[in-house]
Formats: structure tokens, C-alpha cells, sequence
């Protein structure tokens, strides 16, 4: 619920979230218990660790409940090496999860997603994963080790986004989340606007959804909440400057990360616009 959106359902960080945050998640996968102590984890679970993405979940959960998840990390992923996909359950939206069989492969890293030598039905596979589980799950190269491929940052299951005028939808089966994937269609956006709209899409869209509400699947299980950014109330005193600043530098005690090292000042003048005239100032 907390962690694997950034640290993944597996526990080996191989999430879309890893390729934006810097340093990266930690990978309990190859983490030996030995090198990292349980009063370390509980401690950096409690309080959070400084000058990374960990925030602190002290105040979100119980001593019991940090110690519960502390526990379950060192013993199924540290020190058992299990591979867990308990996520992906029927109360959680996963309806006939075996559907998806076919692309497994591709998300574990059996296979990788540029081998030039797959069988018509591990292509089939290749594509199912290309269009439901990419963005979660990042998939293996095999001639490029470093590769990240470019997920369109909007929640899972995804309606991929066009900034064309036209949104493309894919396979989903957490239809209560996906509605939130539709970006608004407004008319008569000024120049500025317009080149901040795919810029949010494709990048502020990943917590605040399409539709600028944080209700998506992965805002709705981010701790803090993203702000709900058609909210009246919760944006009554925003201004276009602070909204630069706060995208520039992010919001300490919160989840959202300071954006200077990835979009330009031109850029994120250009979200903020677009911000400012489709969620805050919504036209009828």
C-alpha cells in the first residue's frame, strides 16, 4: 500500500519511479541483511532518510505496523529471495490475472524486451506487457543493460495519453481509476498553455492523474495524497509564482519532488500555465 511504488511489488526497485528519483530506490533484492540492520530499517521507515525520495511513515503507521513491513522485507526479499506478486489480486482490481501469463516473462527479466529472437507467442507476450505493465514494471534489455523505456507517466491500468487530440485506450481492469486518465479537452489554450499541457501529461499526470484530481491509481495510494489540483479549497490561495516554486523545488513533508533537474524554467512556466487555466481556473 506504502512502498512498492517505489520499491516495486518484488522489492527490486524496478519501477517507473526508480528512473525519476535520484538516488534510486533501494533494491532489497541484492540488499544483504547483514549490511543493513533491522533497527536501520525500522529507524529509516519511523523517520525517513535525508537527501532521498524515503520519506518518513511515523506518523502514517503504528510501531507495529513498521515493524510488520520491516520484517516482511528482510525476510521474504533479503533473506528468502521470494518473488512476490501478492499485489496483483482480484480486491486490488486484478480480475483473471492469469490473462496476463503471457508477459511475465518480460516482467520478472526472463526474457528481455529486445530480443530480437522471440517466438510468435513470447511476441504476444512482449506486446500485452508493452501495454499493461509497463508502468509498473520496467522489463529487462538485453543489448542495453542501462535502457529505460519511455512509459507515458500516467496511473496504472493506462489509458495512454496523445497529446493529438486523441486518447488511446489500452487494457484495464481498474475501471474505478481509469476515468481519472482522461486529460480535459479545453478550448482556446493560449500558446504557453498548450506546450504545458503534454508536459503535465507526461510528467505531473504520474501522481496528480490526467484530470488533475490525484484520484488514479497511483495517487490514490501515494502517502502524502497528491493534491487535488481542481480542489477549490485546497488551491484558493495558489498563485501562478508559488505554483513555479513549489513544481521548481518541491514540498518538503510531502511526495512531491522538486522538477528543476528535469524540466526547464521555460518548461515549467508552461505547466504552471496550463495548471493555472484547466484545474484552478477550470473554464464552465
Amino acid at each position: 500500500m506504502h512502498c512498492y511504488f517505489c520499491h516495486g511489488y518484488a522489492g527490486d526497485a524496478r519501477t517507473v519511479a526508480s528512473g525519476y528519483l535520484n538516488p534510486p530506490p533501494r533494491d532489497f533484492t541484492t540488499t544483504d541483511p547483514a549490511t543493513l540492520s533491522r533497527a536501520q530499517m525500522l529507524a529509516v521507515v519511523q523517520q525517513g532518510k535525508p537527501d532521498t525520495a524515503m520519506m518518513g511513515f511515523g506518523g502514517k503507521l503504528s510501531a507495529e505496523e513498521i515493524t510488520a513491513v520491516v520484517d516482511f522485507i528482510r525476510t521474504g526479499f533479503m533473506e528468502q529471495q521470494h518473488y512476490n506478486t501478492r499485489y496483483h489480486i482480484e480486491a486490488n482490481g486484478w480480475f483473471k490475472f492469469s490473462r496476463y501469463a503471457a508477459a511475465f516473462p518480460f516482467v520478472s527479466g526472463e526474457l528481455a524486451i529486445d530480443d530480437d529472437r522471440l517466438e510468435a507467442g513470447q511476441q504476444q507476450g512482449l506486446r500485452l506487457f508493452l501495454a499493461t505493465c509497463l508502468t509498473c514494471h520496467e522489463g529487462r534489455s538485453k543489448h542495453q543493460p542501462d535502457m529505460r523505456l519511455e512509459a507515458r507517466s500516467v496511473s496504472f491500468p493506462r489509458g495512454g495519453y496523445s497529446h493529438k487530440d486523441k486518447v488511446v485506450d489500452t487494457v484495464s481492469s481498474a475501471t474505478p481509476y481509469a476515468r481519472h486518465d482522461h486529460p480535459p479537452r479545453v478550448a482556446n489554450l493560449s500558446a504557453l498553455e498548450k506546450q504545458g499541457e503534454p508536459l503535465f501529461q507526461e510528467n505531473c499526470a504520474f501522481c496528480h492523474a490526467a484530470d488533475g484530481t490525484g484520484k488514479n491509481w497511483i495517487g490514490s495510494f501515494l502517502a502524502s495524497h497528491p493534491r487535488d489540483l481542481t480542489d477549490a479549497g485546497a488551491m484558493k490561495d495558489m498563485t501562478p509564482e508559488r505554483l513555479r516554486e513549489v513544481i521548481s523545488n518541491g514540498l518538503e513533508g510531502t511526495t512531491m519532488p522538486a522538477w528543476q533537474a528535469v524540466l526547464t524554467p521555460g518548461q515549467i512556466d508552461a505547466v504552471a500555465a496550463y495548471v493555472m487555466r484547466v484545474f484552478v481556473h477550470s473554464p464552465d
